[in-house]
């Protein structure tokens, strides 16, 4: 049995998390569900956005699947996702940018993981208001980076990729991202010697060159390895070339725990109406279900989901359908326990 965190949030995280819990608990494997609280309803109730109990929730789960959070207004008050993936070591984003049949896209068959450093850069947290307007510290350290790096050239591996692209501004930013650039580097040096690893083919952009390919030239990519601020914003501009936020969902991994998050946000403008699309939360859970190391169960949901989004015929409003949430996530159900 494997003990599972549910945060759903705010907005529409709990709608899309109800959605998917209902098809895990088709599944063949025993899960024990721990619901916990986070985010802009808890801070309004408690005056905290990440109670010390939802910390020791997750800390002593095998996952944690997380919805969706409102930020909080007030400029002190710490972001619960951010504190989250510092207090669990959660140091690894892994946001696959995937094309599905029957998803309307710019381009088809593209299939690229961007892993964004998550311990540090401009989400480190270290800002102050100066008398002239506000600061805030950029934070990039060997350790870190040739520890995302080494992630990079495992998930390759493990993926069946050939090629692991570094982007960063090296040539602006050339003390920091000069660290992060050197780092790969040498990374990339160790594993050219490792068998299993030859074969895979490295490069490296700058941001902007690589926000440019990715819109014009896809395909280019495999992996994609990146400091904290450039894989948010990359991957969300991946997402974009698949579908929306709506396809695009996020792990989150250190050395003994993950947290498993769809990329969108709360969604506010929509929440309560029924009609969020679940397919970012359900690919979360279909990489909690690989982190658990249940790829037969991983492959039969996206299967599923996949089956769903072919025949067109149960889809939210964003894809072009008139389902709600839940009907949505029914279909998937169906077809995930005739698997």
């Amino acid at each position: 049995m494997y003990t599972i965190t549910v945060i759903p949030g705010d907005g529409i995280g709990p709608e899309v998390m109800e959605a998917t819990l209902d098809i895990l608990k088709a599944s063949d494997l025993e899960f024990d569900f721990h619901e916990a609280r986070a985010g802009y309803a808890c801070y309004q109730e408690t005056g905290n956005t990440l109670p010390h109990e939802t910390l020791e929730i997750a800390r002593n789960a095998d996952a944690t699947l997380f919805g969706a959070i409102t930020s909080v207004p007030e400029q002190k008050t710490p972001s619960s996702i951010l504190t989250l993936r510092k207090e669990l070591g959660l140091y690894a984003n892994l946001r696959p940018i995937k094309s599905y049949p029957g998803v309307k896209s710019l381009y088809g068959d593209v299939d690229i993981l961007i892993i964004r450093e998550n311990s540090e850069g401009l989400y480190s947290g270290i800002e102050e208001v100066t008398s002239e307007g506000a600061t805030a510290l950029r934070v990039i350290t060997r350790k870190a980076s040739q520890r995302i790096s080494r992630v990079a050239f495992e998930e390759a591996k493990n993926r069946g990729k050939t090629r692991v692209t570094a982007v960063h501004k090296a040539n602006v930013l050339r003390k920091s991202d000069g660290v992060f650039r050197n780092s790969f580097w040498k990374v990339a040096e160790e594993y050219k010697e490792k068998d299993g690893y030859r074969d895979i083919a490295t490069d490296e952009l700058y941001v902007d060159a690589a926000a440019m390919f990715l819109v014009t030239d896809p395909h280019r990519f495999q992996v994609v390895v990146t400091t904290n601020l450039f894989g948010d914003i990359l991957s969300d501009e991946g997402a974009g070339l698949v579908g929306g936020l709506g396809m695009a969902p996020s792990a989150n991994i250190g050395d003994d725990n993950g947290l498993f998050e769809p990329v969108h946000g709360s969604a506010p403008d929509i929440a309560g109406k029924g009609v969020a699309n679940p397919a970012a939360m359900i690919l979360s859970a279909c990489l909690m279900l690989q982190f658990l190391g249940e790829h037969q169960e991983a492959f039969k949901l996206e299967q599923a989901l996949i089956k769903v989004l072919e025949e067109g015929i149960v889809l939210t409003p964003d894809l072009g359908g008139t389902s709600t949430t839940m009907e949505m996530a029914q279909a998937v159900k169906k077809y995930f326990k005739k698997s």
